[in-house]
């Protein structure tokens, strides 16, 4: 479950219907009803809270977000534009620490797709959308 507050226009999150989880696009929130409106791929359906879901960020979510990957010794790095994010290891998003120019940010938890695109449009002032 996410918090609404934590929602902005074109955050990507999972959406439970009956038991069955489909990745959607949050399109608005509505805080006086506490719910939220998400294209689940076939049609746009307002949710409460408690039906969402954060997508985990891993390395097929980064790619799918046209990240270049490269690895040293030391780090692995994801890459778009001038934005960087680095982990320990490639299987492991328990760490992270991301830039864009003098910007530095470390996480010692794991984000979720939202958490990561929310930061992204904060640190560049561009939304992080799927090309």
């Amino acid at each position: 479950m996410i918090a609404l507050s934590q929602l902005k226009e074109g955050d990507l999150v999972f959406v439970s219907e009956d038991g069955l989880f489909r990745e959607g696009t949050v399109i608005k929130t509505d805080s006086e009803d506490h719910l939220a409106l998400v294209d689940n791929g076939t049609q746009e359906f307002w949710y409460v809270n408690k039906d969402i879901y954060p997508i985990a960020l891993d390395e097929a979510q980064l790619v799918k977000f046209g990240f270049e990957k490269s690895e040293t010794d030391n780090t692995v790095k994801y890459k778009r534009g001038a934005f960087r994010l680095a982990t320990p290891t490639c299987d492991s998003f328990s760490k992270l620490e991301m830039w864009y120019r003098e910007d530095i940010r470390s996480f010692a938890s794991p984000l979720a797709v939202h958490e990561l695109q929310n930061l992204h449009t904060a640190m560049t002032k561009v939304p992080l959308l799927r090309p």
